[in-house]
């Protein structure tokens, strides 16, 4: 089973290929948007790949990319792997691309050796994980797993005014069928992603692989406020309805909140900020704040969501500001299965890794997975813990290594599960 040895020189033209389709306009890193041409593009690379290594390839109604090697077995479960290819703007090279590249690697070992398995080997390219681009994370993965519906793609809406719905439908999808991309329990055995951490605990640890126990959840938040845009000479400071100054209050009451010894495992971001007219001779007369709230207890995360809300409400109260909110997503934190961790840490083992267990602070697509087939995911280090970010680094051994581990992981699994 640990024979199969992944090939860091592949994994790192693979890695560079995905890296050159990147819109060359946007400063530095990767930009590949959900639902855009260049995604597209990336998953048509992906399923180029997998279809010259005799694999059957389609794509879903949400714009997932799935391939699959069939089993001995008949009419047993698939068994999955797989990560995403969108990025967020000026993003790294390995967020969600290690796990496909990783899927893309294990696949190649299997034809290469000859190696027989006896449930369905599937390696899946979710569309949309990150939400950079309309709030909500996961779109993908969350269609298959039936938490987004086509009734629900009209309201996401990007910077520009397109709507989710639209942005699907200009690459060639057809949004009103997305649930036609819902997965069935009974097709799927299990599933496991490889992913970088996103941290640095492997790293300040030293540990080259990690198991992960859990995975935060997300409330996503959008405050609108509403000032006056006066002109800044013109108007006395007792007389202002300033957006901005209400903005950055907000922000430091967000950022305490996280910060609050009685809400352990919480963590409080505001992610951006639009401030118009932005002109440095004008009062803000208007202000929106993206604020994302992480959380590894259900509770304190969707209390916390609502305490920004209630003092983002009295901040604006206090200083004549129009005040309105809107969640954009709330994705629970998702405990992964005991029994696909207890394999995953014995495929490190057999690798020569006793692996870190650890919790997951991002969302990823085997969060949305889970509610389908039991789910589990590796972890390979992050330098520095940086991501979503052009310094974004994870040593190429490192990542064979992990995939070297997700490969003899899928084969314990096969031999376990009914």
């Amino acid at each position: 089973m640990t024979s199969l040895r992944a090939d860091g020189g592949r994994l790192r033209d693979l890695l560079d290929g995905f890296a050159a389709l990147s819109e060359n306009d946007c400063g530095p890193g990767v930009t590949r948007l959900a639902y855009t041409a260049l995604e597209r593009r990336a998953h048509a690379l992906f399923s180029e790949t997998m279809s010259a290594l005799g694999l059957s390839t389609w794509v879903d109604a949400a714009g997932n990319t799935l391939a699959e090697r069939p089993g001995t077995g008949a009419g047993l479960p698939a068994i999955g792997t797989g990560s995403h290819l969108d990025s967020v703007p000026n993003a790294g090279s390995y967020d969600g691309i290690v796990g496909v590249c990783a899927a893309m690697e294990v696949a190649r070992l299997l034809v290469e050796h000859d190696i027989a398995h006896r449930h369905p080997l599937r390696f899946v390219v979710f569309a949309a994980e990150e939400g950079a681009r309309f709030g909500q994370a996961c779109t993908g993965s969350r269609i298959a797993a039936g938490l987004t519906g086509s009734d629900d793609l009209p309201s996401k809406v990007d910077a520009d005014g397109v709507t989710l719905a639209d942005a699907m439908a200009g690459v060639g999808l057809d949004p009103s069928t997305v649930e036609d991309a819902r997965w069935e329990p009974a097709d799927w055995a299990a599933f496991v992603e490889l992913h970088i951490e996103q941290g640095s605990v492997l790293e300040t640890e030293g540990v080259r692989l990690g198991v992960v126990d859990s995975i935060s959840g997300s409330t996503r938040l959008r405050l609108d406020l509403r000032g006056r845009a006066t002109h800044s000479g013109g108007t006395p400071m007792h007389l202002r309805a300033d957006a901005m100054a209400a903005a950055a209050e907000i922000v430091l009451a967000v950022e305490t909140l996280g910060q609050d010894e009685s809400n352990v495992g919480t963590r409080t971001t505001v992610g951006r900020l639009d401030v118009a007219p932005g002109s440095m001779t004008t009062i803000a007369g208007s202000a929106s704040l993206w604020v994302d709230v992480r959380g590894t207890d259900a509770g304190r995360q969707r209390d916390t969501a609502a305490e920004i809300v209630r003092r983002a409400k009295r901040i604006c109260d206090e200083r004549g500001i129009g005040y309105c909110h809107e969640q954009l997503a709330d994705t629970p934190p998702v405990e992964l299965r005991a029994g696909i961790r207890d394999e995953l840490a014995a495929s490190c083992r057999a690798v020569g890794v006793e692996p870190r267990v650890l919790t997951s602070g991002a969302s990823h697509d085997a969060q949305q997975v889970d509610r389908v087939a039991p789910a589990g995911m590796l972890f390979v280090p992050s330098e520095a813990g940086i991501s979503h970010d052009p310094a974004e680094r994870t040593d190429i051994d490192d990542i064979a290594l992990g995939t070297t581990a997700l490969a003899a992981g899928l084969l314990r699994l096969d031999g376990s599960l009914p």
